[in-house]
Order: C-alpha cells, then sequence, then structure tokens
C-alpha cells in the first residue's frame, strides 16, 4: 500500500493533514445528519449504497492505514472489516455489493462508534506521523484517503438522493439568476495539446499554471493532488473544433423528447437502443409525466420541467447524451476537447487550473457542493467562471460526458493498487464535477468514470463539433 506523494520536496510537516481530515471526516456527518435511523441501512438498488455503509468504508479506509503503519494497533472487528470493505481483492473477503442493505448489522450506532474510535486514534496517529520513517508515504495515503472519502461525500447526496429526494430535508440555500444568456459555440483551434494534470516531476513543482505555488505552498490548506489516472501530461493532436458555450438545458432536451427521440432508433447506439426497450426509458431520470407534463423531482420538491427549461439536464446516461447530440447533428466532445475548451489560454500558450484562471473555486464561479444549492443552478449564473473560450458552468452543476474511453494515458504509472487502474475498461470519462463535489476534489484535469448506461448520478453533457 504505497503511494508516492505529488511533491516530493514539500516538507511533510507543511502539511495540515489534521485539519482537513478533521473537516472531511466532519462534512460526511453532515451530509447524513438529516436522515431518519431507518434511513441508513436501506439500499434502493445493486448500484446504490446504504448511508451506513458509506459513513463505514470511509472509516474502513483509514483503519487499513492504522493496520499497517500504526504499531501495536488491534483490529476493531474483523466483521467490520469484511462488511465495509468495497472492492480492495488485497483486503479480503467482503460483502457483495447487491448486499450491503441486507443487513442490519452492525447498527448504525456502532458504525457511528466505529468512526468515533477510528477518528480518535487518527488524531494521535497523525500527531506523530512527521516522526515516522514513511511518513511521506503515509502523508500522501492519508491525503489520497481524504479525497476518496469526499468521492464518497458525492455518491452519498446520489444515494440519498434516490431513496428519499424530496422527502430528505436538506439545507438548501437560495438559487442564483441566470445573469447573462449563453448560446451558440465556441471556437477552438487545434494542434498540440498537452492533456492531464502537470505534476512537475522533473522541475519538482505544480502544475504550469500554478507555478507561483512553490515547495511548501497549499491551495485551500492543503498540498496540491492529482490522482494517477491524471497523469502524466501528454500530447495529443486535436483539429479545430466547435464546442457548447453552455451544457445541453432541460428545455433543449425537452425538444429532443417532443421529437420522439426515445422512439427512433436512428440515433441511438445499439446499447442505447436496447436499454430504451428493456427499461422502457422515455426520458431522463427523476422527471416523471403527470396529466401530460413533464415533471422533474428533485430535493427541493415537484417541478415543471417549463419552469426549469434554463437549468442543464441531468441524470444523463451517455447512451442518451450520443442519441441527442446525433439527432441535433453534433457529437459529444473528446476529453481532450474539453480539457482545452476548459482551460486552456491561447495568450499564455498554457494551461489553468480552472476554466476562469489559478483561483480554487466560490460561489461565484461555479455550482459546487459548498454552494449549498443541492440542485444545478440557472445557465448563465456563473459569467465569471467561464473559460478564455467563454464556456461556461465547465465546473460544478453537472459531470459531462465525453465520448473518450476510460483508459490509461500513455505512460500510465499506478500509484495506488487496485484505485483507479482495474476499472480500465468498459467505461467512458466525464469531466467538470457536479453540485454535490467538493470544491477542494475537482480541477479540470479530473477524469470521473462511469459505464454508458448509468444515469443515477449527477451527469449532463455539451455538445461539440468538427470545424
Amino acid at each position: 500500500m504505497t503511494l508516492t506523494t505529488q511533491n516530493a520536496t514539500t516538507p511533510v510537516e507543511a502539511l495540515p493533514i489534521s485539519t482537513l481530515y478533521s473537516q472531511v471526516r466532519a462534512r460526511t456527518l453532515e451530509i447524513v445528519a438529516p436522515l431518519e435511523i431507518e434511513d441508513y441501512v436501506v439500499q434502493t438498488a445493486e448500484f446504490m449504497s446504504p448511508p451506513r455503509w458509506h459513513i463505514g468504508h470511509t472509516t474502513w479506509f483509514f483503519e487499513t492505514v492504522l493496520q499497517k503503519y500504526q504499531p501495536g494497533y488491534q483490529i476493531y472487528s474483523e466483521d467490520f472489516l469484511f462488511f465495509f470493505n468495497s472492492y480492495y481483492e488485497g483486503f479480503g473477503k467482503r460483502i457483495e455489493r447487491p448486499k450491503r442493505g441486507t443487513r442490519s448489522r452492525p447498527t448504525v450506532a456502532q458504525t457511528v462508534a466505529y468512526r468515533a474510535h477510528i477518528d480518535d486514534h487518527m488524531a494521535r496517529f497523525i500527531e506523530q506521523v512527521s516522526n515516522h520513517g514513511e511518513a511521506e508515504n503515509i502523508l500522501a495515503i492519508l491525503r489520497l484517503g481524504l479525497e476518496h472519502e469526499m468521492q464518497h461525500q458525492e455518491l452519498l447526496v446520489y444515494d440519498i438522493k434516490h431513496l428519499l429526494c424530496d422527502q430528505f430535508d436538506a439545507p438548501i440555500a437560495s438559487a442564483p439568476r441566470a445573469i447573462e444568456n449563453v448560446a451558440g459555440m465556441a471556437e477552438v483551434e487545434g494542434g498540440l495539446f498537452e492533456l492531464g494534470y502537470d505534476a512537475g516531476r522533473d522541475a519538482g513543482e505544480p502544475p504550469a499554471g500554478m507555478r507561483a505555488l512553490r515547495n511548501g505552498a497549499l491551495r485551500n490548506g492543503a498540498l496540491l493532488f492529482a490522482f494517477d489516472n491524471e497523469k502524466p501530461q501528454h500530447k495529443v493532436f486535436l483539429q479545430d473544433f466547435l464546442i457548447d458555450r453552455a451544457p445541453v438545458s432541460n428545455g433543449d432536451y425537452l425538444e429532443f423528447i417532443k421529437a420522439s427521440g426515445y422512439q427512433d432508433f436512428r440515433w441511438w447506439h445499439s446499447a442505447g437502443w436496447e436499454k430504451v426497450n428493456s427499461e422502457q426509458w422515455q426520458a431522463p431520470l427523476y422527471w416523471e409525466q403527470k396529466d401530460g407534463e413533464w415533471m422533474i423531482r428533485d430535493f427541493a420538491g415537484f417541478h415543471l420541467v417549463t419552469d426549469k427549461l434554463n437549468e442543464p439536464v441531468s441524470h444523463i446516461s451517455f447512451l442518451e447524451a450520443s442519441a441527442y447530440a446525433k439527432w441535433a447533428g453534433k457529437r459529444l466532445p473528446t476529453e481532450a476537447e474539453w480539457e482545452k475548451a476548459a482551460s486552456f489560454s491561447p495568450a499564455l500558450n498554457a494551461k489553468r487550473e480552472f476554466p476562469w484562471g489559478d483561483a480554487p473555486p466560490d460561489d461565484n464561479l461555479g455550482n459546487l457542493f459548498e454552494n449549498g444549492l443541492w440542485s444545478v443552478a440557472p445557465i448563465g449564473a456563473f459569467p465569471d467562471g467561464q473559460s478564455l473560450y467563454g464556456c461556461q458552468q465547465m465546473i460544478g452543476d453537472v459531470w459531462e460526458w465525453t465520448t473518450s474511453d476510460y483508459t490509461p494515458y500513455p505512460g500510465f504509472k499506478s500509484e495506488f493498487d487496485e484505485y483507479n487502474d482495474k476499472w480500465f475498461v468498459g467505461q467512458k470519462v466525464l469531466r467538470g464535477g457536479s453540485f454535490a463535489t467538493p470544491r477542494l476534489h475537482i480541477r479540470t484535469t479530473y477524469r470521473n468514470f462511469f459505464h454508458p448506461e448509468e444515469r443515477w448520478i449527477v451527469s449532463g453533457f455539451r455538445c461539440a463539433k468538427d470545424r
């Protein structure tokens, strides 16, 4: 269980891991706080997990660190190690994913006690970690563990929505208004492009757009981080292309539905047409018909689609996104096209960390978890967050499907066994984050991945076109 640090020259004591650990762990419990005790153990589908399992599994991760690196540590419970493992073959047997909701034990109270026990041990462990002979590896693993927990915080939002949706008493902030109308497509020049995260290994520096952050520098109070599947940065060649300045909206997608898009095989991949018929798809997930009108159910209630025409369409599968794009006479972008449109500065001939620059996200730049909306925002609500090509809302709101297969970049080296590399088959890449993504967790090089038919995630898309 080893992982190289992102910047080996950074002194380990410069990383405020104890503060970040406390903040991330507390947020998970804040997310589940409105749940009733009965809600914690329900699994609504094979691809979902009960909330109790998430709060236990994210604790299990840190117990494996204690097992390996804390001398004399005693395992809390062999049964917990079995129940809260996910897919890590190297850590022994585990309960099958579809059966996570078939057990009432460990109870919620026992799971919370387990979490508190591990947190107590971790607090003392982190205090002494700089004295450990493998301090840098341990800190890198802890940082990965916190990124892992942020991933599960987003999954918790998905699972709670599938379980309760508008019955969940989420603390919802007021939605922003659209400040400007966003329409049309941006023109992006082709040529060589550096795809992926610049780990700066040769120079021992942060990414090109972050050169001011030298050794020991922090962003949002934490050492710069990227997953191994975002690396190494490498050259790709792009043709000139066009890309939508805004995500596809509910209004746009409603036109596809009205044009009998779900009844016409011409727009669909074979796998998509099979899903349309076998699953009886007629609209995105969480869309329902009532008295002949399409409605959307979300955390805030049951709404007419006509009242949400200017919001990004969400809970769309890759198969549906592809069908819409073909119907519209366009296509989905590749992940390289998406990343260039989101990050590249022609004037600097370099990438920036976010569409708007290198500053971290805030309420005015994009709709991420800290905005507290628990939903997508209107298109045009974040003009300050647009890229230099004029593309808006590329960070936050919805994960955006690309046409790229989730495969390793040339020269890929796994930095953590069984984390990313075992999934390099049969999945598609999504970019940009969603309203459920923590701010610290996202950047333009982040590669999310799901199977083409999945739509329980907060996923949408924008289209592209050849020039």
